[in-house]
């Protein structure tokens, strides 16, 4: 079809009907100074020899993770991807844009939707899972919206941990903006935990208003908390209770879903998705059977037709293309259904005690480096020491405050040129320079030893 574009006298007649006397007064209230003034050089046409080298210029600029040692992680993380997920995502069947409305013409991707809800909920021990979200962060934000639904609108108020990752908290802010929720934050402790005298506290001073309590699991500085307190200080309080969570660490911990947890989300971009420059991921969500009439998102049910055979259909529609807008539960109408799929088929491939298996091995890898930093003399412990039991509940994940003489910009920039992402600076904590390091099963020993090495040497 040949593009038309429009005239000079439509373009005035819409300006016209408007309000707008020409383009430029049109985009008055966007600033100036992001505002080009002059054409953006883009180069002419190039022949297509030309244009592929151009193009492979410009990704040169980029470097690939498995070309460095990475220890940084903070919701991203470098963990092992089975070869055959990649083969078998780029299957025609899946690798597609088509959205599964039609079960006549869809049932390997409803059925592979459905897998995946069947693997989440395992993995949570909640009872029913959608077919994905956008990411980590707007699962939670969509949990805590479904929090106030349950509650029917009588209660606002959301307690959220600090210690929630920063950018969870962001996008959780963003939709606060709106003014349909009220969040209130729940101060961390110098050891970096959620304080759970605060979180009573705050319960108390909102009673009868608190609709849900958002704690981490771990939490974002690979903490794992005692959260049973705290569970059963908000179901006291008559709040649902939604932990945010890493998947690969629930092939060790307790399941949420015997826990106390009426929600779980979290971010699933370790199950089996590569890390891509920070994405597309996916967020998963899980819930118990009450919960689920409130659920965001796509659900895929299974059934039987009218002859008997098994089908996979789209269930519980409460998406505002399906119902009357005002009764639709999120304006969320997709899900990552390709990174779904590398999640479910993750699942499957590793089972229970291969996750198991994945999560002690990068624990144990954790404990090793985290030792072996502090025994530099480089790096304390945040807190001031090892005093409590609770310091060393970790997973694969830990942060440190670094002591030593050089700029810790400096120091990590100089480390990147050897080789190695060492860890994640955090600003999170006023007036301590705090690094966050993770260990994936894809580190070696020879790996961590010479990091160490290097860190020793550099000072």
């Amino acid at each position: 079809m040949n593009y038309l574009s429009i005239t000079d006298a439509q373009r005035q007649s819409m300006l016209a009907r408007i309000g707008a006397g020409s383009i430029d007064e049109l985009y008055k209230d966007i600033p100036a100074a992001v505002l080009l003034d002059s054409a953006p050089p883009i180069l002419g046409g190039m022949s297509e020899i030309d244009l592929s080298a151009h193009l492979n210029h410009l990704a040169g600029a980029n470097v690939a993770a498995h070309q460095y040692v990475s220890f940084a992680g903070a919701g991203c993380y470098d963990h092992y991807i089975p070869a055959f997920i990649d083969h078998l995502l780029r299957r025609p069947e899946f690798f597609t844009a088509y959205t599964p409305y039609q079960p006549e013409v869809s049932q390997g991707t409803l059925q592979a939707i459905y897998e995946y809800q069947t693997g989440i909920c395992e993995l949570t021990g909640m009872d029913v899972a959608n077919a994905s979200m956008y990411d980590g962060a707007t699962a939670l934000v969509e949990a805590a919206f479904m929090a106030l639904r349950l509650t029917r609108g009588k209660r606002r108020v959301v307690l959220v941990s600090a210690a929630l990752h920063p950018e969870k908290l962001e996008t959780l802010a963003t939709y606060a903006s709106s003014g349909l929720i009220d969040p209130v934050y729940v101060p961390i402790t110098d050891e970096l935990h959620t304080d759970a005298a605060a979180l009573s506290d705050l319960l108390a001073q909102h009673a009868g208003s608190v609709a849900a309590v958002l704690l981490p699991y771990p939490n974002f500085f690979g903490i794992v908390e005692d959260t049973a307190p705290m569970i059963a200080a908000a179901k006291d309080a008559g709040a649902y209770v939604v932990l945010d969570t890493n998947p690969i660490m629930l092939g060790l911990l307790k399941r949420p879903g015997d826990l106390g947890a009426d929600i779980v989300v979290g971010e699933g971009q370790p199950l089996g998705s590569a890390m891509s420059f920070g994405g597309p991921g996916l967020g998963y969500f899980a819930c118990t059977q009450a919960c689920v009439r409130q659920i965001p998102g796509r659900l895929v049910g299974r059934t039987t037709d009218t002859d008997g055979n098994q089908g996979y259909v789209l269930t519980l529609s409460t998406r505002e293309q399906h119902i009357r807008r005002e009764k639709a539960t999120s304006n969320i109408c997709s899900n990552h259904a390709l990174n779904a799929l590398a999640a479910g088929m993750y699942l499957a491939a590793v089972g229970s005690k291969g996750l198991a298996d994945i999560a002690t091995d990068c624990l144990t890898k954790a404990h090793y480096l985290r030792a072996e930093l502090l025994n530099t003399g480089l790096f304390a412990p945040p807190g001031g020491g090892e005093a409590s039991a609770a310091a060393q509940s970790f997973g694969y994940e830990f942060a440190l405050v670094y002591a030593g003489e050089c700029d810790l910009n400096d120091w990590h920039d100089t480390l990147f040129s050897r080789g190695y992402l060492a860890g994640v600076i955090l600003d999170v904590i006023d007036g301590c320079p705090l690094l966050l390091f993770a260990t994936t099963e894809k580190r070696t020993r020879a790996e961590i030893d010479a990091f160490v090495c290097e860190v020793k040497n550099l000072g």
